[in-house]
Parts: C-alpha cells; structure tokens; sequence
C-alpha cells in the first residue's frame, strides 16, 4: 500500500478507515493531500478487497477546506501568473476528488465533525453516508471568499440531498448548517456526540459487511446512474442488468440458502 503522508489510512477488514491528518491546519486541502485522495480513491477501483471507506478528520475538524495560507493552491493566483488554462488545471486536480468518490465501488461514509468548509463540505456531499457530530458546521465558503459557490461537484450534490430552495439558500448565503439542521434538512444522516461517532458507524459497517460484495457494489453504481437517469425505463434497466448479474453468482444461491435455514450467508464474491 501507498505510504501516504497527509492520511491515515487504517485497514479493518474489509473497511479501511481514512483519516484526514493535518490536524494543525484544521486538516485543510494543501497541494500533498490533494494528490493523495486522487490517488487513493483511484486505488480503489478495481479493489474488491476493499467493501467500505470511512472518511474522518483528526484533531477538531473535517476538513477546512483548501489550505488558502497556500499559494501553489491558489487558482486565482496560478491563473493570474500563466493564464486560464493552468488555472482550470489546478482547479480540475481538486474537482476530480470528488469524481473519483462516486466512481469508486465502495460506498463512503463521512464522520463530520467541527468545520467542514468548502472543498472539505464537497468531501461530504460526495460521500454516500454523513453522520455529523454535535459540533459540525458545514458550509459552502468559496462564496465568501469571492468565488462562486459553485464548485468542486456542491452545486450537483446539494440540491439532490436537501432541495433547491435549501441548497440555494445555503450557496447564496455561504452561511454554515449546523448538526441539528443538517439532519432535519436529510444532509445528514443522524448526529451523535462527536467522540461516539466512531461507535454510531459501527451498525453501517456490520449491515454493509453482511451483504453480497457484488451486491453491494452493483447498489451504488445504479443509485449514481439512478439520480441522473433520463427515464423510469433507463433506471430500471439498469436495474434488471444488475439482478441478472447477480443472480448468477454463487452468493445469491449461498443468500437464500441461508435464508431458508434462518443463518447468516457466508458470501465468498463469486
């Protein structure tokens, strides 16, 4: 595996828990951690070894966002000195982040907790699974800092999970949503005193671990496919592929044998 400088990456399993580990810049997005989730999340692929992702922040945040005290992060800075092409490259090393999340076949879960500002709040929205801790405070801030809040996948991400007139309120404003309404608006999942949100994940993992890998993969890709798809007949065909494709696996016969005999399945991915 990678040796990562900026992540923490900690194998259980098949969960690998990711922690973002630059506690003393409120673990904020400088050009070294940006080259390391592209390359992690890349990693993941083709790696059915790995089922599920945990994604936290050390010390008392998220994620900050980008690491501004940074001028190699600078966008606006890059594009100024050589022009809008190497900015739009700089700018499309961060978006593609976020690209990689929802292409991997893991699905992802978000341990939110203090700050989860700009790109780290698009972190968030491109997990699967957010559980917030009482102190989280998201908001979409390339806003206030005279950019526009449409960046780095939030503009797709944020009205699909709490509607338009939320989200427009939210990326208008650039002002933060704290746990309590995060969860009334369907952003997050539930919130949690920040030091049991490790114990909160658990029953996520336990229920994701216990079912078909191929199964579980084949659900996320379609639920991606499923929020853009054209017709109820383009979903659904997607559907009828998948549950032909599984049906044919030994695990779905091990699924219903188990089932018949009242057992837990003992999936083998194949």
């Amino acid at each position: 595996m990678t040796a990562y400088t900026t992540l923490d990456i900690r194998k259980e399993g098949g969960v690998d828990w990711v922690t973002l580990n630059r506690p003393e810049a409120l673990n904020s997005l400088d050009p070294v951690m940006i080259d390391e989730l592209l390359d992690y999340f890349a990693s993941l692929y083709m790696n059915n070894e790995v089922r599920v992702v945990v994604l936290k922040g050390a010390g008392r945040a998220f994620c900050a966002g980008l690491d501004l005290k940074d001028t190699s992060n600078r966008s606006d800075t890059s594009a100024i000195q050589t022009g809008p092409a190497a900015g739009l490259i700089s700018q499309r090393r961060i978006s593609e982040i976020v690209m990689r999340m929802r292409k991997c076949q893991q699905p992802i879960i978000s341990l939110v907790h203090g700050p989860a500002c700009g790109g780290g709040f698009a972190l968030a929205l491109a997990s699967d699974i957010r559980i917030a801790g009482e102190s989280a405070r998201m908001n979409a801030a390339f806003i206030r800092i005279g950019l526009s809040a449409c960046d780095i996948g939030v503009s797709y991400f944020l009205p699909r999970l709490v509607g338009v007139s939320v989200a427009s309120e939210l990326m208008l404003t650039g002002r933060f949503i704290k746990a309590d309404r995060a969860l009334a608006t369907g952003l997050v999942s539930e919130v949690v005193p920040d030091d049991k949100l490790e114990e909160a994940v658990r029953p996520y993992l336990d229920e994701m671990l216990t079912t078909a890998p191929l199964g579980l993969r084949l659900t996320k890709e379609c639920l991606n496919m499923a929020v853009d798809a054209g017709s109820l007949e383009a979903a659904i065909a997607m559907e009828d592929r998948n549950q032909i494709l599984c049906a044919q696996t030994d695990d779905f016969a091990e699924g219903v044998k188990a089932f018949v005999e009242k057992r837990a399945p003992q999936y083998q991915d194949r």
